[in-house]
């Protein structure tokens, strides 16, 4: 199974979606803002990023970025609950393998990161 980095400043969510995605048998990494991502990818490899759009000290769009040149090979699946958010991750398409509206059910986010694992298997 895959060693996913979950990035995500509201915590009940973040683990919401880890225990969904440890269901599935991934191993996850908690992290509360994108600089403490960041750190993460600096120190350890990740078979994905899952990461909010919105987050305090270093936006998702921002920590995409960065992510792009720690780990260019790795995928990176945004969420949002906001239009004008997704509407900011288009210019990243071509590092992103998509955006995730919130709310979304359980089965809709493990689906979503099962396509962009399989997609970065391809």
């Amino acid at each position: 199974m895959a060693k996913i980095l979950i990035a995500e400043d509201e915590d009940s969510l973040r683990r919401f979606v880890a225990r969904a995605l440890e269901m599935d048998g991934h191993e996850i990494v908690h992290a509360g803002d994108g600089a403490d991502a960041v750190d993460h990818l600096q120190a350890d490899s990740f078979d994905l990023l899952l990461s909010d759009i919105r987050m305090p000290v270093m936006d998702g769009i921002e920590l995409a970025k960065q992510s792009s040149e720690i780990a260019p090979d790795m995928p990176i699946l945004l969420m949002t609950g906001y239009a004008e958010q997704r509407e900011r991750a288009e210019s990243l398409m071509r590092i992103v393998v998509d955006v995730v509206d919130k709310p979304f059910s359980l089965p809709q986010i493990r689906q979503a990161v099962a396509e962009a694992l399989t997609a970065q298997a391809a």
